[in-house]
């Protein structure tokens, strides 16, 4: 009943931006963190950045200073600013939700592919 679609991504050279963005929508009653992890081949998924309702932000360390995330409580949205990007940062880019509607459960999106390479 919940869905997570995520838009942007790309091929960019290092050095430049990209923006990713994330739309909630379903049966929501409330979503307490949105975010970004990413994947990389044959590695983990790490957190990139999350926002909680609130507005407290929790960025990995390798993105503080370069990615700014954001959200509009109203719209279920959330926003991924990615300045000055690295080849380090490809990967598959999952938006995540933690969101309640009856009960507490996770959400994932599609992922979004970031590829940067000069």
């Amino acid at each position: 009943q919940v869905q997570l679609v995520e838009s942007g991504g790309g091929l960019v050279q290092p050095g430049g931006s990209l923006r990713l963005s994330c739309a909630a929508s379903g049966s929501i009653s409330v979503i307490n963190v949105m975010g970004w992890y990413r994947q990389a081949p044959g590695k983990q998924r790490e957190l990139v950045a999350t926002i909680s309702r609130g507005g407290s932000i929790k960025y990995a360390n390798s993105v503080e200073g370069r990615f700014t995330i954001s959200r509009d409580n109203l719209k279920n949205t959330a926003d991924l600013q990615m300045n000055s990007l690295k080849p380090e940062d490809t990967a598959v880019y999952y938006c995540y939700a933690e969101i309640f509607f009856r009960l507490w459960n996770q959400y994932w999106g599609q992922g979004a592919q970031v590829t940067v390479s000069s």
